[in-house]
């Protein structure tokens, strides 16, 4: 197994319960997207969570571009080149636009690629966050929320971005807006790890999708096989 992005035999879980995240192992090709799908309930946030440093792993590996990021912080995998997205609690509400974006790059001067001409290349994908540059993020809608979210994650230069549920309340328009704002984020040459509940608007974007269910990965393939497959039969199995 070998990808940008690898986890081997990953466990992992909250307190002293039983393992949420089961052995997981997968490799994410560089610059593809791959999206997580499942019942509630599967350890798909949990697995996202695991990668990221905020669920310390039980066991197995977490590398990327070779590097080993089990043990690091969150804040060292950030700097090592993974950037997270939360479903909630994403931006500063009672901070302003402009300065979400400030705190975004506060903390990353020691990472490459991170800088004036990251911020310009960013922000022309967002055209609409310029005309909201002093209002504060609690007063955009939803939509524009995400979009400041995926904007302060790519201004740290990120190698991975990890996407938890990025479409989660949101109208259809603005779920429509969200996925080609995951495609233009693949053109830059990041790879995308996509934990979706709108398993329609994954597959139609992903490159590779990935079902997992009870903590475990039962199901892995290209959007076409994934679509074919009985999804639900897939989301009700039981894994021992």
């Amino acid at each position: 197994m070998s990808g940008l992005l690898e986890a081997t035999d990953l466990r992992s879980g909250y307190g002293r319960a039983d393992d949420t995240v089961r052995g997981i192992s997968l490799a994410l090709a560089p610059g593809s997207i791959t999206a997580v799908i499942g019942p509630n309930g599967s350890g798909k946030s949990s697995f996202i969570k695991t990668l990221a440093g905020l669920l310390p792993a039980r066991a197995g590996r977490i590398r990327l571009a070779g590097q080993d990021l089990t043990t690091l912080s969150p804040a060292r995998r950030c700097l090592a080149g993974i950037a997270y997205v939360p479903q909630e609690g994403n931006v500063f509400r009672g901070m302003t636009v402009r300065e979400n974006l400030a705190l975004a790059t506060e903390f990353l001067r020691g990472r490459a690629g991170v800088g004036p001409e990251r911020e310009g290349t960013v922000l022309a994908m967002f055209p609409d966050l310029g005309q909201a540059w002093a209002k504060l993020a609690g007063n955009l809608s939803g939509g524009q929320r995400q979009m400041l979210a995926f904007a302060c994650a790519l201004l740290a230069a990120p190698d991975m971005l990890l996407l938890d549920e990025p479409s989660a309340g949101l109208s259809p328009r603005f779920v429509a807006e969200v996925m080609a704002t995951v495609q233009r984020v693949r053109q830059l040459g990041i790879t995308v790890l996509l934990v979706e509940q709108n398993v329609r608007a994954a597959l139609g974007i992903a490159d590779r999708v990935v079902v997992l269910v009870g903590g475990r990965l039962v199901a892995e393939g290209p959007p076409a096989e994934i679509a074919a497959a009985d999804l639900g039969a897939l989301f009700l199995s039981r894994v021992a």
